[in-house]
Parts: structure tokens; sequence; C-alpha cells
């Protein structure tokens, strides 16, 4: 796995930029993508697509060739490949082939945000997307309501406004900071609190151009003590069951964050 740089190439490591020359091949989220960057370096190589929604069948293809003996380094469009990314399901898939794994650091949208937010970093929880199927956003919006370290999301531009929107109304007023194209020529940190970025962004408000980290602001003591009803915690269960798990593991998980009965959250959603 090889970092690249999430905006300015001049953070691209010496060491990323050995190990493309010297592999087989280069797995890649977006291959034209890749291409910009491996032209800049003069780097010529035989590139394989590898993204969601081909990531079983090139997954298959990539690991037969490296149980023969090829070299791949598996890189993202930006930042580190497997967070926030299929990468993540072909470095399990090597681990239990038995294919070594190694990693060049680079550049992580989610710690330079983090860094930068001003806000506290002791303790954080990395989020990423918010689902934009409703009944798991809200499960997931319930289920961070009491979480007491600071949370980072991603978000694109287009989505920037109903997704503030929603965390001020599930998680109240908290201190958050919009972190906006990161290592690029307009980079931004806005500090402001949540009802202000939802006013901000909001209908009638400024138009979100760019590349979107927020960081928002743990629970107090105080919110962090808000109790669930039992509706909630079923629909919190309904969520996860529609997202995979049996209904005995969604109501067992969401008897884990509620701190609700597992019997009674499971009568009700069966019910």
């Amino acid at each position: 796995m090889v970092g690249t740089p999430i905006g300015n190439l001049g953070d691209m490591s010496p060491r990323g930029v050995e190990a493309m020359e010297s592999c087989d091949f280069i797995a890649a989220e977006d291959t034209r993508v890749t291409m910009k960057l491996l032209n800049h370096f003069g780097i010529r190589k035989p590139l394989i697509s590898y993204y969601e929604h081909n990531k079983r069948s090139s997954g298959e293809v990539i690991t037969a060739r490296l149980l023969a003996g090829e070299n791949c380094v598996l890189v993202t469009d930006a930042g580190m490949p497997a967070i926030s990314d299929p990468g993540e399901d072909i470095v399990a898939k090597c681990h239990g082939l038995g294919i070594p794994v190694t990693c060049v650091p680079g550049p992580s949208a989610v710690v330079t945000a983090l860094a930068m937010s001003g806000l506290p970093s002791g303790r954080f929880t990395f989020e990423g997307f918010l689902s934009v199927n409703k009944k798991s956003r809200r499960a997931h919006l319930a289920e961070i309501r009491s979480e007491k370290r600071t949370m980072i999301f991603y978000e694109a531009p287009h989505k920037l406004a109903d997704m503030l929107a929603d965390l001020y109304n599930a998680l109240g007023e908290r201190r958050v900071a919009i972190v906006r194209e990161l290592t690029k020529l307009h980079e931004e940190v806005i500090r402001t609190t949540l009802s202000q970025a939802a006013a901000r962004y909001g209908e009638g408000g400024e138009t979100p151009r760019g590349e979107f980290v927020i960081i928002v602001e743990g629970a107090s003591a105080e919110e962090a003590s808000v109790t669930f009803t039992l509706e909630e915690a079923a629909e919190m269960a309904r969520s996860l069951a529609e997202g995979g798990l049996s209904v005995s593991e969604a109501a067992k998980e969401a008897a884990t964050v509620t701190g609700l009965k597992k019997g009674d959250i499971y009568k009700l959603l069966v019910r």
C-alpha cells in the first residue's frame, strides 16, 4: 500500500515513488487519476482497476498474480488506501492467503484535518461518510449522540448542507471545524458551531466547493448521559438488520449502544 497526495504533489514521498517504480503492476481506484500521478514522476507501469464495484472480480485477479510471484502497489485516488476505501477488502484477502502486506505511509485527510481543527485530538473516532439511506443515517446519528470523542466525517460538497443540518438536529449545538481543500491552493479551516455551519451552507447560503472533512466536538458529560427510548433503539436495530445483521445480532448491537435490554429491543423489532 502506498499513500498518495491529497492535493499537493509535493507530498509524495520518495519511498512511495520508489515502490511504484520497482513493482510489477499498480492496482488503482481510478486509473485515470493514478496515470496523472505516474506521468508527473515519469513512471511507466501496468495499471489494473480496483474500486468498489469491481473489487471482488478484480481482487481475484490481483491475488492470483501475487500468488504467482508478482509485486503489486495498491493506491487510492488520494490519501491512504484502505481508509474509507475498498482497499481494506484486498488487504484482508491478502492476509487470509498469507500474502505479505507492507505499507509506505503517506498523506491522510483524517489526521491532517484533525490536527488543524483545534479540537481535542487525544481521543477521536473516524465516522467516514453518513449513509444516504435514511434509516441507516438515522441509526448512525442516534448511535453517536452520546459519543464523547471528537468525531471526524467526510462529505461531498453537494451533500454538505443536508449533512450539517442532520448533525445539528441529531447532536445539538457543538463546536465544529469545517476543513476544505486540504493541501491545495484554497485550503481553509472554518471554526464555528453546528447551528452556524448549517445556516452558512443552508438554503440561500454559501455554495460549498471542494472536498470537505468535518470535525465535530464530542458530547459533554451531560449530553452523554441522555437516554434512548425503546423505539429509538428498535429503529437502530432495524437499520442494522437491513444492513445485513441477523435480527438477534442487530438487537444485541443496539442494546450495547443504548444501554437498553436486548430482549426488549428484540420483541419490539420482531413485532
